[in-house]
This record gives C-alpha cells, sequence and structure tokens, in this order.
C-alpha cells in the first residue's frame, strides 16, 4: 500500500530574518525585518489541513533544538558570548524546509526492495551545516521500520548535499518503479552552486539504484545567477509529469531525449522564459509548487499567494489549467513568512512513497493532530523576532520551552534527550 507522504517541516519559534543564506534573494532582501513565528507555523499548519483535506496523506517534521548550544560549544563559545553571525546561526530555524532534510528513494527503485533516506550534509551554508545530527536523529526515529526502510548518515565534506530540492522522481505511479533525477551545479556566478555532482552520485550508489533509471542533469548557471538556489525553484515533478522553466537546466534537450527514451509516457510541461521571465519565476515561486496527484488522478499545484500576484505566472497558469494540460487544479495558500526567508511549498515538505503503516505514527498528521500543534503554537511560539531579540536569553529560553511543549504533546519528548 505504498502512497506518497509529505512530511512538512514545523515552523520553528526562534523562524527569524538574519539573512544567512547567500544566493537566496529573498533571505538576503528581507534581511533585518521583524519575523513573525507564530503566525509562519500556523500558515504551515493550515496547509497541512488543506493538503489531508484534499485526500493527501500528511507527516510531519519537528523543529530543532534551538539555540544549537552543542554546534556553539564545538565551536568554543556559547549563546552570551558567540558573535552576532554564529549566535544568529545558532537560531535558525531552516530546519522547517523539509526538502533539504534528506534524499529519498522509494523501494520500486532500489536493489534491496528497501525506501533509502541520505541525511543531507548542507556544508555550503554555516548555519544549516549543524541541522544534520539532529535530523538524522528525527529521521532515524520516524522511519525505524527496518523491514522497510535504510537511513544512511549524510555524504561528507566537502562534497555539498542539499537534499530533495535537487532531486526528482518520474514514475508511471508512486508505487511504480521510477528514473530517479539528481541535478547538480557547477556555477552560480556570485553564487555558490550547493549540490555537488560527487555528493549526488555517492547517494544514488547507497540507495543501489539502477544505473539505466537513474540520471545526472547539471542545473543551469544562468539559473543559480539569478536566484534559484536549488532546482526546485526552476522545476518540480510529479510521476508522469516534468514542470519546469525553459532555463532550469544546462542541457535541457539532453535531459528530454534521456527522459523520454527512459519513460516513453513522460509529459514535459515547459513554461518559457518569454512567458514567465526567470526571475518572475523565482520571485513567485511558480515551481517550488508542491506538484501532487490527488485521489481522483488528476495532478494539482499548491502554489503560494506571490504566484497569484506576480501577472505573468497566474497568465501562463490559467491558460494552462483552461487548455489540455496536465495539471489540473491550483491551490493558492499564505506562506507568507516562509517566503520571505526564500522557501515556498515545496519548500517546505519531503516526499517520502511508504506505506503509511511502516512509519512512526507521532509523525503522521491528523486534523485532531494538527488541532493539538495549533493550541501549543499559539499558546508559546513568539509572536514576533526582531534581529535584536536574539541577544536576549529571553528568548532563547522560550523557544526551547515552545520546542519541550510541542514534543510532550506529540508524544516525541524523547528528540529531548537526543539533543
Amino acid at each position: 500500500m505504498l502512497s506518497e507522504i509529505n512530511f512538512d517541516g514545523i515552523v520553528g519559534p526562534s523562524h527569524n530574518y538574519a539573512g544567512l543564506s547567500l544566493g537566496n534573494l529573498a533571505s538576503t532582501r528581507n534581511m533585518g525585518a521583524v519575523s513573525r513565528p507564530r503566525d509562519a507555523a500556523l500558515q504551515g499548519l493550515a496547509k497541512m489541513r488543506a493538503n489531508l483535506e484534499r485526500g493527501l496523506p500528511q507527516g510531519w517534521f519537528m523543529p530543532l533544538p534551538r539555540p544549537d548550544a552543542r554546534w556553539l560549544a564545538a565551536l568554543g563559545t556559547d549563546m552570551a558570548h558567540a558573535d552576532a553571525r554564529l549566535r544568529y546561526g545558532a537560531m535558525s530555524a531552516s530546519s522547517m524546509w523539509a526538502a533539504n532534510a534528506a534524499t529519498v528513494s522509494p523501494a520500486p527503485d532500489t536493489a534491496d526492495g528497501l525506501c533509502h533516506l541520505t541525511v543531507a550534509n548542507l556544508v555550503t551554508m554555516p548555519h544549516r551545516s549543524h541541522e544534520w545530527p539532529d535530523t538524522l536523529a528525527q529521521v532515524r526515529l520516524a522511519f525505524a521500520n527496518r523491514a522497510a526502510f535504510a537511513v544512511h548518515v549524510p555524504v561528507p565534506p566537502p562534497f555539498g548535499d542539499e537534499g530533495a530540492a535537487n532531486h526528482m522522481r518520474l514514475c508511471a505511479g508512486h508505487d511504480a518503479p521510477g528514473i530517479e533525477v539528481f541535478v547538480y551545479g557547477e556555477s552560480g556566478g556570485p553564487f555558490p552552486a550547493r549540490q555537488h555532482r560527487v555528493a549526488s552520485e555517492s547517494v544514488a550508489r547507497l540507495h543501489g539504484l539502477d544505473p539505466a533509471r537513474t540520471v545526472f542533469a547539471q542545473q543551469s548557471a544562468e539559473a543559480i545567477a539569478a536566484g534559484a538556489f536549488h532546482n526546485d525553484v526552476v522545476a518540480v515533478a510529479n510521476e508522469r509529469v516534468l514542470f519546469a522553466h525553459e532555463l532550469a537546466f544546462a542541457d535541457k534537450d539532453g535531459l528530454y531525449a534521456q527522459l523520454r527514451d527512459k519513460l516513453p509516457e513522460i509529459e514535459i510541461v515547459e513554461v518559457p522564459d518569454s512567458a514567465v521571465p526567470l526571475g518572475d519565476a523565482i520571485t513567485s515561486y511558480l515551481f517550488n509548487a508542491q506538484l501532487v496527484s490527488l485521489p481522483s488522478g488528476e495532478q494539482a499545484l499548491v502554489l503560494p499567494g506571490e504566484a497569484r500576484e506576480t501577472s505573468s505566472v497566474w497568465s501562463w497558469l490559467e491558460g494552462h489549467v483552461a487548455g489540455n494540460g496536465p495539471i489540473r487544479h491550483l491551490f493558492v495558500h499564505d506562506l507568507r513568512e516562509s517566503m520571505a526567508n526564500g522557501g515556498g511549498p515545496a519548500c517546505l515538505r519531503l516526499r517520502v512513497v511508504a506505506d503509511p503503516a511502516t512509519v512512526d505514527p507521532r509523525f503522521l498528521a491528523s486534523e485532531a493532530r494538527i488541532a493539538q500543534v495549533e493550541a501549543v503554537v499559539r499558546a508559546h511560539w513568539p509572536e514576533e523576532i526582531a534581529p535584536d531579540d536574539l541577544a536576549r536569553p529571553a528568548l532563547w529560553a522560550a523557544a526551547k520551552a515552545a520546542r519541550a511543549a510541542l514534543l510532550a504533546t506529540l508524544g516525541l519528548s524523547e528528540l529531548e534527550a537526543l539533543a
């Protein structure tokens, strides 16, 4: 009974705009702004509830411990004495973007018939490079069933791996063998390429993928330089559909030829730059939408409000849906707090094709459990965080207490002991 489960990151109580992510234009643009962690978490939970109501299985990951005292101790300091940059990094809530938690290869694609997950090392960005130990502990707990899952430690540095944000899977159906596409970067002008080919090749080997059904594609330098710091900012795939911007890939013709050869039923929906300029695609996060299969079999896009507010994007989408294209529905959500830090609907979720019965049930959402989490968020999450607040011990204590309350509510207090 394999199905695609979207595991969303619950936005943590330390959500702030410190502008730590080089190459992420929204993060840089909003550096120093006042964030609203309570609103951010509630916006994400509203999207989860809506997807549940659409008949889509929904899971979640918990915020990581913040401030990260263990990381600071390894650097010979603590929150009281660290410089601002390290303090900001220790308080980062960027694990909310679960697409960067791991790369996932479902059981139909692997040699041993297990679903494989390799936790991302995120070494390119200092504020994210210390996420993986806590992410690994959580992934090992959620997917502890060894008859169904194999969980791998990260690829070692210096080979950058940013997880599923640079990985796509194409297939006739989620439970059928798929074509796995790993997208890597070489250069991006002033911005770093975060996904290294060596890392992608390592993950493919660790997962036991068939080389004949595995593709490595280079992201275009133009896309990276324009602010597409991950492939999922310019391309997304779901079942037989690849939805991509014209300028997403360095060699799109070669990639498309490979994919058509390996999956003849593929439908490639390419948005021309003349209709949606690359800049509009990136600022609206058109391609960072969730492309999902509804219970009816029709495909839908779960979009941020910014997509509807960008005239070129909305005009193209309305034209596509009015025609005979494979994407038949558009669902728009307010995710402004996440968007202002550079993460759209697809950033917030990790897709895992598995039997829900094999997943630790504490990581699966329901209407009642979402309501419980919303109550915790309203009671414990800060309403606002200004940059100066990150230096205040009262906020550090409040962030710890808020996370502890959430874990206690969901029966996951054992994650406290692992921190």
